[in-house]
């Protein structure tokens, strides 16, 4: 069995991902906000904190033996500086940077969300790549569960009956 996605799968699930994340800053006492802006989809604020987030929202869906395949975060190829834009979005709108992770496969899905200043110090990896990543391999995710500083949330698919899907 393998997930049959369909053309508009990458936009549909880029939604998915950044409602769901919104649902549970909500449900956390957040306030939240969607917002088409360069370099931030989330704009999050928490009341009892004073803390303003500006997160961008990665989101992928992953076949079988794709499961591990990690999640890139920004891209410096041809000219491009994501990083630069949510550093830029976020200064605008006096947001402190975060990333969060929503990847799902066949069965589950993870949610991950940090701070860039907590991805910077343990782990982005060697500067100067084309591309900054999150790690998606068991050994990845431990270290991640450890990571008090990580917020993860893990849904598990459980199928009963949907025709389509076999």
């Amino acid at each position: 069995m393998s997930i049959n996605k369909s053309s508009r799968h990458q936009k549909i699930i880029g939604n998915f991902g950044e409602n769901l994340i919104c649902n549970w800053l909500s449900r956390s006492g957040f306030e939240v906000i969607l917002v088409d802006h360069t370099g931030i989809d989330i704009i999050a604020y928490n009341p009892s904190t004073k803390q303003r987030l500006g997160i961008t929202v990665k989101s992928r869906t992953r076949n079988i033996k794709k499961e591990y395949t990690a999640v890139n975060i920004f891209s410096y190829q041809k000219g491009k500086n994501d990083r630069q834009k949510l550093l830029d979005a976020c200064k605008a709108f006096a947001c402190e940077a975060w990333i969060a992770v929503y990847v799902e496969t066949l069965n589950f899905a993870d949610i991950y969300l940090t701070s860039l200043k907590n991805y910077d110090e343990k782990y982005r990896g060697r500067k100067g790549k084309a591309i900054d990543d999150w790690k998606m391999k068991e050994k990845d995710k431990k270290r991640y569960e450890k990571d008090p500083n990580i917020n993860h949330i893990r849904i598990e698919f459980q199928i009963t009956n949907w025709e389509w899907y076999k």
